[in-house]
This record gives structure tokens, sequence and C-alpha cells, in this order.
């Protein structure tokens, strides 16, 4: 489990609404950081009221580079048996199974976790809200008298997660500070009183090359260091589940900074005053999930047809209607690349984890602005909830670059729409001098008066103009992992699927598979040459994603009329590395591609 050649654990804490589950995993990943460890931890709560429904809080820590959460935990700590019951079997053999064996009532049989507890793990039963009572006259601490029986149990240093814990609770009255640190005090005494397991390598907190500390964040509290970095000047919202952390840590740290912030009465007025402040010249954006995507889609095409620059982030959740508010899908590629009226391309970008979703929300104001087109981040809930640590970029990096103002062509009319060698027409921003012009949403001529006639001209316009995009300096638009030249199975994913994709491809190399992995970061436009290289050097290609319809798979098939082995899943949990793998085995001993080859396997199971 854990040794001083390194540390791969991964700790899953189980409880119900109102426990402190959450919380509990948010100090152990914090404090895993600050020791230095690589950490990827995703939670799971329920879309019921406070005091209903499971919660559970899954941490792996690695001393390695870890690319997804482990099908198998190491530690199962329960809160509540009857929710942690069901997830006793997902412990590894001779993995830790902590649980409370002073009951304060009876029990019905096998109402207990103790009954259920396979012989080949380890239990691990004491007095946890006693303990708690005991240190601060209260039960309330439970979930914090764990996380000290956990380092207790691994030798990790307390300071840590005293600072955490400190930290956390900064806001509060110094009595629960202080409360909490007794609790965590105490289920560290008891941890550390008991059989040992085997000890962590520490080490100081990770730096890049240039001495830049280490961060630890989720995809969506990435995607507003992005947006701060990159200078936002005005952010419409509007709550919707996954994406409403983005509206409100934006709510707090955009105005000291002079930037406008509007919480809108819907999802079609937030847009709409996006693209109004990107006319302007603002860097503006907005984020959602699909239903207020979908509601968003005219106005999109608005974006796209007055050519005005806009952000929009978009974190999906199971569909279709309201579907699962709680639960991940990547069921909403379709509408992204595809949803609205007549021939109306954007640029999408979809960030495969939490430091893509930083670069990509830092670098999409400037591109939006470069091709004068409203750009879609693309994650979903997996990705917008899921921590990991981050390096940060050198200070600056994304600042806005000085506008250039315009000069005026004496005797000729400003053409804000003007017909260019790459199809990108100078912008004028409204009120500079000379550089009147109209903008709608019909038709228009270079003048951007209403012209029908001219419709062909401007929709090879906007389109051409986007296939540069593909070039943008700093984006990895697409990437290929493991094995050089020709392999045996190649595995194209998309989004947060890619860590699973790595995992089951570096498992695959293990076993003497042929194996490389392409990640599609830009999926409008399509990063073609890129993905018809991959296949050429591939006997079989296999497409996981999280979606029934296999969107992706179609949406590359359908650009380079080229079969694929798709591999779907729509069950609002993250893929799972065991399934990709043994597909991957399953098309090696197949051999080099056919007919067969190409079908759907497993789709909606």
């Amino acid at each position: 489990m854990m040794n001083k050649a390194g540390t791969d654990i991964q700790i899953a804490i189980c409880g119900s609404a109102g426990d402190g589950t959450i919380a509990s995993g948010d100090i152990m990943k914090r404090a895993a950081a600050l020791m230095g460890f690589n950490v990827i931890a995703f939670d799971v709560y329920p879309p019921e009221i406070r005091g209903f429904g499971k919660c559970i809080s899954r941490i792996r820590i690695s001393s390695q580079q870890a690319y997804s959460l482990k099908q198998e935990s190491d530690i199962l700590v329960s809160l509540n048996d009857m929710h942690a019951i069901p997830h006793v079997g997902e412990v590894r053999d001779f993995g830790a199974v902590i649980y409370d064996d002073h009951l304060v009532s009876r029990v019905a049989e096998g109402g207990h976790i103790s009954a259920h507890i396979n012989p080949a793990q380890i239990p691990y039963g004491f007095s946890i809200r006693q303990i708690s009572e005991q240190a601060t006259n209260s039960a309330r601490s439970r979930n914090i008298v764990i996380l000290g029986y956990v380092a207790g149990l691994f030798n990790l240093p307390g300071e840590h997660f005293r600072k955490v814990i400190k930290s956390k609770f900064a806001t509060k009255a110094q009595a629960v500070v202080d409360d909490n640190t007794k609790a965590f005090d105490a289920g560290l005494r008891a941890g550390r009183a008991v059989f040992k397991l085997d000890d962590v390598e520490v080490r100081e907190p990770a730096e890049d090359a240039n001495g830049a500390e280490v961060v630890m964040m989720t995809g969506n509290g990435a995607v507003v260091r992005g947006f701060m970095e990159a200078g936002i000047q005005s952010y419409f919202g509007y709550p919707i589940t996954p994406a409403t952390s983005i509206m409100e840590r934006l709510a707090v740290e955009m105005p000291p900074v002079g930037g406008k912030f509007l919480q809108t009465e819907d999802e079609i007025s937030a847009i709409a005053a996006a693209i109004g402040a990107g006319y302007t010249g603002s860097r503006a954006a907005t984020a959602t999930s699909g239903p207020g995507l979908a509601l968003m889609a005219e106005m999109l095409g608005l974006g796209v047809m007055a050519e005005v620059p806009v952000v929009v982030v978009v974190s999906q959740r199971g569909g279709p209607s309201t579907g699962l508010p709680t639960k991940t899908e990547q069921s909403d590629l379709n509408l992204a690349v595809f949803g609205g009226s007549g021939d109306a391309q954007r640029i999408v970008l979809a960030p495969t984890n939490v430091e893509g979703c930083y670069r990509c929300a830092a670098m999409a104001f400037d591109i939006a602005e470069t091709y004068q087109v409203p750009v879609i981040l693309l994650i979903d809930l997996y990705l917008s909830n899921r921590y990991e640590t981050v390096v940060p970029s050198s200070e600056n990096a994304f600042a806005p670059k000085p506008r250039v103002p315009l000069k005026l062509v004496k005797g000729k009319p400003y053409e804000r729409f003007a017909l260019t060698e790459n199809h990108i027409s100078p912008r004028a921003l409204p009120g500079e001098e000379g550089l009147m012009h109209t903008i709608t949403g019909l038709e228009h001529n270079e003048l951007g008066r209403p012209n029908d006639a001219i419709h062909m001209t401007m929709t090879i316009k906007r389109h051409e103009k986007l296939k540069n995009a593909i070039n943008y300096e700093g984006l990895n638009v697409s990437k290929r992992f493991g094995d050089t030249g020709r392999v045996n199975v190649g595995i194209l994913g998309w989004g947060s699927t890619f860590g699973e994709i790595l995992e089951a491809m570096y498992e695959a190399q293990a076993e003497g598979i042929s194996c490389s992995a392409m990640k599609v970061v830009m999926l409008s436009p399509l990063p073609v040459d890129a993905l018809r290289a991959f296949f050429n050097d591939c006997d079989q290609i296999l497409v996981p994603e999280l979606n029934y319809e296999g969107q992706f798979a179609n949406l590359v098939s359908g650009a380079l009329g080229r079969p694929v082995t798709r591999l779907n899943r729509a069950i609002g949990t993250p893929m799972v590395v065991d399934e990709i793998l043994a597909e991957v085995r399953r098309l090696y001993i197949q051999g080099p591609d056919t007919q067969d080859g190409a079908r759907a396997t497993g789709a909606g199971s």
C-alpha cells in the first residue's frame, strides 16, 4: 500500500449529508497537498436537502503522477454504516475499513458494517463518537476525529492537518477552531496507539522548475483563477449545478479589482448581457450547464453572426432536461458544437484535467478576441468538482495584450466585416472616433448592413477564419501519449475521461500491448490532420466516453469517415479504468480493424 519507494493510497469517506463527510475529505486532501503529494479527489453528494442522502469523498494521494481515481480504495471510513456498507466491496484485499465499534443503540442484524467486512480486509473499529464527545462535548466532530485516526495509523505529521483546520474554520469563532483541533488530536492519539500500517514517505511541497508552489484546486476553481489572470472584466450568470461555484467565487473576487458582476434573472439574459459586454470590448463570460446552454443557443448564434467575442463555460451533468443534477456525463457535446440555427460554428475547448481548465480558461478570452467568435469551455461535473494539484503559470502570463487602435482610411467608410485574406476583419469598439458601424443578427454586407445576397460569401468567411484556431500558440489542441509509431490499439478521448484512459493505456503497456492514447482538446474546429495521422498508426481505435450515443465517436467518424470501437457509459459516475482495459485487451486479441471492430460495446449499460 505505502512504502518508502512510493505512495499511492486512496481513501473513501462515506456518510450522510450533515455528517461532515465532504468537509473531512477537503481537509484530508489539502493536508496531503501540503505534504507534497499529488492529489486527485472527487466528491459525490445527493441532490436532496441537508439530512438526506449519501455523501462520499474519495481522495487519491500519490508520490507519483496520477491521472484518475482508482477503482478500488485502500481505506473506507464509515460515518454512516447504512451508506458505507454497499461500498465495502470497493475496498481492495488487505485494505482497511474504519468504523465506530461503540454503538449508542442496538442495530438490526446485518445493520453494522463489521458484519460485511471481507476476511481479506483489515477492520479498524474504535469509539469515534465517544472520543469526539470526550474531546469537544459533542458528537459533531466525528468527521475530524477520523482524520486524526487515519493520520495516526499512517504516521502522518499532524501540523499539516492543524494548519488546514485553522484555515478552513478561520471565519468561525476561535472556539470552533479549538474544538476541531482537539478532535483531530484525540483521533491522532487513538490512531497512533494501535497497530501501525506502513509509514508514508513525506516530502516537501512540490515545485516546478521555476520554483513556483503547487496549489490544489477544483476544475471550477481553476476556471476562476484562469479568468482572473486573463483580466475578466464582466461576468453575467444564473446559478445552475454544477457551474454555480464559478459564479459564487467570481462574485467575491471580481469587485475588488474593478470587475463587473451581475446575477441575472435567467440564462438567456446572462448570455445576452455577456455578448453585449463583449461587443463593447469588455472581456465577458458566463457559465452554465446543459439546460442553460439549450436556452442560450439563439444568442450564441447572434455572437457568431455579429462576430462578437464571449466565453461560455458549460459544466455538463446527466440529461436530458433537469436530468441528473449531481451526476456527471459527457452528453452535451452535440449541443456545444452544433447547437443553434443555421451554420453557426464556434470554438469549443474541452480540457482533460484541472490544470487544463485553468489554462484553457485563461486563454479563452484571447482566442475569442483573436477569432471574433464565442468560445465554449466544455467540462463536466466530474472535472468541475475534482481536486488536483496544479502548477500555475508565471505572473501575468495570460494578461490582456494592449489594444492597438484602428486607423481610419481617409475617404473610405469603416467596414466592420471586411473580407480579408485571413477572413478576420478589423474590429473597432463602440465610441472609437470615425469608426461607427452597424451590428445586426441579420445577414449583412461588409458594412454590417442587412444584405441576404452575400450570405454564401459571409458564411465562408465565418467558417474559414476559425481554421487557424488549431494553431493557436500555447494551446495543445490534441496530444498523443504512450507508444510511438504503429500500435495495436489507440485510445481516443476527450474531457474528464482522459485520466482513466491514460491509466488504462499504461496498464496495457505493462501487459505487453502496444498502445497509444490521444486527447483532443479542441472539438471545434476539429484537428482533422492530427486525428488522421493517429488513426493511420493504430490497428484499432477505441473511444470511451460518458454518454449513450457516442457523440465524440460520431463527430470523429463523421469527419474522417473511419470506423471506431465505442465504449459508451451513461451511469452518472466516472469511467472505470478496468472497463477500458478490458476493451483494449479484446481489441488486441481481435487484431487489425475489421467490420466487427467498429461496433459499439456496452452502449448505455
